[in-house]
């Protein structure tokens, strides 16, 4: 039976995963270890709404078992000598260097988690693979941990996450199902029961599948893969509506009603973000490709290749409508995370459309209400497309959408936060610069009682 949890990782998966088996598993002790020490001290804030991870209703999972069963901490030596059972959880992002540049991830904090893991260590342990990770990466982390001549006998499990950031929560307490991967072997089997027993303590049986880990590991990128695929594939058709006059949520509403296709994911944007479902799909070009298996590889690039034109499309769209110039325009963007109720920004549209209309000299306005303005500038200067004091004079971040929004030439939404329909649209209308432009890139508002106001409104696909 497993007493000791430790997370190496305190993230966007492994804190609210950690958090949801604490408060389901009150006999569990649940350790969070990280090296970055501002991270475990806001996630040890008494004000929950500090904590680093934002997604709806995980404060207050948090508050309900910390320090009571759950710790965050970044002792990690102490934590993995504790635990019976550890999770890596740490970031796995596409390699920007060497062979597979651009495609294969980069597996060196991985690889660092397994030798502190073997350096430490003292009895049996197994270890659960939690980040996102190409195929076969549990055979390295197995012959790191089982050359270490120290006698310690590790089982290697995949345990892959199938979070959808915004609901992370929901999915965590109310899974679709459990994957666990783990070896044919005795001991192989005696692990794998293990971790179910954990899940089992609020996961229905036959919610919780296992697999061999190298099916569980490649049903992750699988997944992400035909999801990823569906945006890109209503967001080509998208392009033709607007050639054609037809409207895509009328097309997509009628193809989400065939029961062999169905309604999700079908919802025509600016294009998809998030950690994983690029970094996923890059890996599984990588794999093909590593295997000689060229065609495949090119079928799944295309869907990368659509989601880029899907953005650039969107920033080429302003500056055409807005009389083929933007330079000293202020253009307000409203949300910048890559959708809503997360702060989660990475491989956000909002930044690559920044990016396009900054090169254009144009000054952008940001309101999001989760994003700061600190994270804003990182992004940016992350595509090092120009040097951060140009980054900085091209961009301000406000407080408020009203403020945002004043004296602007066009807004452009960038995250289909809710609260953005609430808003006091003839307000903001009044104190723009006239004509006023609306460019939804979520098909999010309502777009007859826009144009009644006055603005010039343009949606995806319509």
């Amino acid at each position: 039976m497993i007493k000791n949890i430790c997370c190496i990782g305190a993230g966007y998966v492994g804190g609210p995963t950690m958090a949801v088996i604490a408060a389901k598993c009150p006999n569990i002790k649940v350790t969070v270890v990280d090296l970055n020490q501002k991270r475990i001290a806001d996630w040890n804030d008494q004000n929950i709404d500090n904590i680093p991870v934002y997604e709806p209703g995980l404060g207050e999972i948090v508050l309900e078992s910390r320090n009571k069963n759950l710790f965050f901490s970044t002792n990690v030596d102490e934590a993995i000598d504790e635990a019976d059972l550890i999770f890596i959880s740490v970031n796995t992002p596409t390699k920007t260097y060497g062979s597979g540049k651009g495609m294969a991830a980069d597996l060196k904090y991985i690889e660092l988690c397994a030798r502190q893991i073997a350096r430490v260590a003292k009895n049996d342990k197994i270890v659960v693979e939690k980040s996102t990770l190409p195929v076969r990466t549990a055979e390295a982390i197995k012959s790191i941990l089982d050359n270490t001549g120290n006698g310690v006998q590790f089982q290697i499990l995949s345990n892959p996450e199938f979070l959808a950031e915004g609901t992370a929560v929901t999915d965590l307490l109310n899974p679709d199902r459990v994957l666990i991967g783990g070896e044919n072997s005795v001991e192989g089997q005696k692990a794998i029961q293990k971790l179910v027993d954990v899940y089992a303590n609020w996961v229905e049986r036959d919610k919780i599948l296992t697999t061999n880990v190298w099916s569980s590991e490649l049903s992750k990128l699988t997944a992400n893969a035909f999801l990823a695929q569906r945006v890109s594939s209503i967001n080509a058709i998208s392009e033709l509506c607007e050639k054609t006059g037809a409207n895509v949520n009328e097309v997509a509403k009628a193809i989400g009603m065939d029961s062999r296709i169905g309604p999700k994911f079908l919802k025509a944007s600016v294009g998809f973000g998030g950690s994983c479902f690029q970094k996923d799909i890059l890996n599984l070009v990588y794999i093909a490709k590593s295997f000689g298996l060229n065609e495949v590889a090119d079928y799944w690039e295309q869907v990368i290749i659509m989601n880029d034109h899907q953005k650039r499309r969107f920033s080429r769209n302003i500056v055409k409508t807005l009389y083929n110039t933007v330079a000293d325009k202020k253009i307000t963007f409203l949300g910048w995370a890559f959708k809503k109720d997360t702060n989660d920004t990475r491989e956000s549209a909002a930044i690559y459309v920044a990016d396009d209309l900054i090169n254009e000299q144009a000054r952008i306005a940001v309101y999001d209400p989760k994003v700061e303005s600190n994270q804003i500038q990182t992004d940016l200067n992350y595509l090092e497309s120009r040097s951060a004091s140009e980054n900085e004079k091209a961009t301000k971040c406000f407080d408020n959408p009203y403020d945002a929004c004043k004296d602007a030439h066009a807004i452009a939404i960038l995250t289909e936060w809710d609260e953005f329909k609430t808003y006091d649209w003839q307000k903001i209308y009044d104190n723009m610069l006239k004509p006023a432009f609306v460019f939804d890139g979520r098909n999010l508002l309502d777009a007859s009682k826009i144009k009644e106001i006055g603005f010039i409104y343009q949606s995806i696909g319509s």
